[in-house]
């Protein structure tokens, strides 16, 4: 079957001339260095930190206007559009790929359960219905989840995508299913609610520790029926692994690795955002354990997000297996952390607020500086680092600012070491 008949020739030209340009882009002397570099990092031995300022959010702000009409076209167009327009707008140290990615179609009912997200009229925000209340009414809802991934769906934009870019572009099979899903407060929020998670562990403690066993069981099982279906793919290359940072690694896969992916061949990243709200006691007992156990799982692991990592750092994320990369967000107390990783071997993942970028039109260049050198001041060359820019969501038509910004972090981070 020709997948890709109904395509119009002149859109599928199209596409061949975005390929041909991300190409010769990813075959510039500056990719070369910008891989060498993050090689380096990954294992400890970086020259500065590196910069990347992720684009999803805003990137309606800085794509051209798509030519194609067709729907397996546009989807293609996107994809080769996006990081062409990332580079071309902010120029940071991401990578340009030489391959085209095409992702496993992943799906599930987790635990049997229909999440309920109510989405808001505007903006991405929504409120969550909870499945149930109390663990006493739904412990006995929660059911063995179904995973699937659909085999077709993937194999005819695999297809599409060889027949019109493939000499041109590899294309590859890659796994993003893991990059958010291995995250266990944020399913329990999704079943029952934040307010009511944190009362859970108060008055159905026991309870409690029976749901996250059951998740953390659940989630070790989806990582089994990967390896099984073939779905793990590795990702030491120019991969996307943690809440933005890259993979690039000599370290992986295992030195028993086989041929066959394992999950402790990869990168993995594990986060708690919803235990903001909790002590460092209470995360120790009803959180910590679930999530060491996680981190196990995987060869090297990514943490955190959003969430304030300082106030559990001392009891319990220290002890964290195959701990690489920590997320010291906006909310993050930055020179606890830069005292705690000074020397280690975790690298402190500065996660800068948005907020310089992605509130006006205008870009305050003193106010910005000023906000990064706190960064470098908390760290004193002690640790190493990385700067990831996240959570922009608009550029209020000022595209200009992203490149500026990244400019003034890379020549602070120049001097960090």
């Amino acid at each position: 079957m020709n997948h890709n008949s109904a395509i119009p020739a002149p859109e599928k030209e199209h596409l061949r001339e975005l390929a041909k340009k991300l190409l010769d882009y990813a075959r510039l002397p500056v990719m070369a260095e910008r891989k060498r570099l993050w090689y380096l990092h990954n294992r400890l031995a970086g020259e500065r930190p590196l910069v990347v300022m992720e684009e999803d959010t805003f990137i309606a702000d800085i794509l051209p206007p798509p030519r194609c009409e067709h729907p397996l076209a546009a989807r293609l167009e996107r994809q080769l559009l996006q990081p062409l327009a990332a580079y071309e707008t902010i120029d940071d140290d991401k990578v340009l790929p030489d391959f085209f990615p095409v992702y496993y179609p992943i799906g599930v009912e987790f635990l049997g359960q229909k999440q309920k997200h109510v989405r808001a009229s505007e903006g991405p925000g929504f409120h969550i219905e909870p499945v149930f209340e109390s663990l006493e009414e739904g412990l006995p809802l929660l059911r063995p989840s179904d995973y699937r991934w659909d085999r077709a769906a993937f194999e005819t934009y695999k297809k599409t995508a060889e027949d019109i870019l493939g000499d041109i572009l590899p294309v590859v099979r890659k796994n993003s299913f893991n990059h958010w899903f291995l995250t266990p407060t944020q399913l329990v929020v999704n079943l029952m609610g934040m307010e009511n998670m944190y009362c859970a562990m108060m008055t159905e403690a026991d309870d409690f520790h029976r749901l996250m066993r059951l998740v953390t069981d659940d989630l070790k099982h989806c990582l089994r029926w990967q390896e099984e279906q073939g779905l793990l793919v590795l990702n030491n290359g120019n991969d996307y692994m943690g809440s933005g940072s890259f993979c690039f690694s000599d370290q992986l896969p295992g030195a028993d690795f086989s041929g066959t992916v394992r999950s402790r061949d990869l990168w993995g990243h594990i986060n708690s955002q919803e235990s903001i709200g909790i002590s460092p006691d209470q995360f120790a007992e009803f959180v910590y354990p679930y999530y060491e156990e996680l981190a196990g799982e995987y060869g090297l692991v990514y943490y955190g997000c959003c969430e304030p990592v300082h106030a559990y750092w001392d009891t319990s994320l220290s002890r964290l297996p195959n701990l690489r990369k920590i997320s010291i967000s906006p909310w993050c107390n930055e020179e606890i952390m830069g005292e705690r990783l000074a020397g280690g071997r975790v690298i402190y993942s500065r996660k800068p607020s948005p907020n310089y970028i992605g509130i006006e039109a205008d870009f305050d260049e003193e106010a910005f500086t000023a906000y990064i050198k706190k960064t470098a001041a908390a760290l004193k060359g002690r640790c190493r680092a990385e700067f990831i820019f996240r959570d922009i969501y608009t550029l209020h038509g000022n595209p200009a600012k992203t490149r500026r910004a990244v400019e003034i972090t890379r020549r602070i981070a120049e001097n960090m070491y």
